[in-house]
């Protein structure tokens, strides 16, 4: 079931998440709807706080909106970064910021400790649009957004663009 995303300034956003200890059914269904939600998007990654459940749970398929599309479904539970290296700035926007798209400073690798949906720990290895897209979700699981990452002049010009932008999709989300 497709569930509503949480849009900025929405103060779900700046919250942190809270640690999963149930592995069950209701976190299964969670999972399928923040797939289902980030597909009917277009979006390549999304945190379970970008749909209101304040849970450290993110999902990610690098593959959406592509023929491959979920082939490669990835599923972050209690996710934590336990090494960074490298630095690169690229864009990156956000489904809670709809339009609105940002050059952000991130490590260019990563290693991801987290669990499955069964509960059992794995480890991953990033770079690239992978690296950037963990780096991003777990942002939303400690409650911050993208934007922030900015310095204090280019997200003053970057909320200026956005309210603008919000305007648009909310004129756009009434006719859907």
């Amino acid at each position: 079931m497709e569930r509503e995303i949480r849009i900025y300034p929405d103060e779900v956003l700046k919250k942190e998440a809270f640690p999963v200890d149930e592995f069950n059914a209701e976190l299964r269904e969670l999972v399928d709807d923040m797939f289902e939600t980030m597909y009917k998007r277009k979006g390549v990654g999304l945190a379970a706080n970008q749909v209101g459940v304040l849970k450290r749970v993110f999902v990610l398929d690098l593959n959406a909106g592509k023929e491959k599309e979920g082939q490669e479904k990835l599923v972050f539970v209690n996710p934590e970064i336990i090494h960074m290296e490298g630095e690169v700035v690229a864009e990156e926007g956000c489904l809670s910021l709809p339009g609105l798209w940002k050059k952000v400073k991130r490590a260019s690798k990563v290693v991801v400790k987290a669990q499955d949906l069964e509960g059992k720990e794995f480890q991953l290895q990033a770079e690239g649009l992978l690296a950037r897209a963990i780096q991003h979700e777990l942002d939303h699981l400690n409650g911050i957004v993208f934007i922030e990452r900015l310095s204090p002049l280019q997200r003053r010009l970057a909320l200026e663009k956005y309210k603008k932008l919000k305007r648009n999709y909310e004129r756009k989300m009434a006719r859907r």
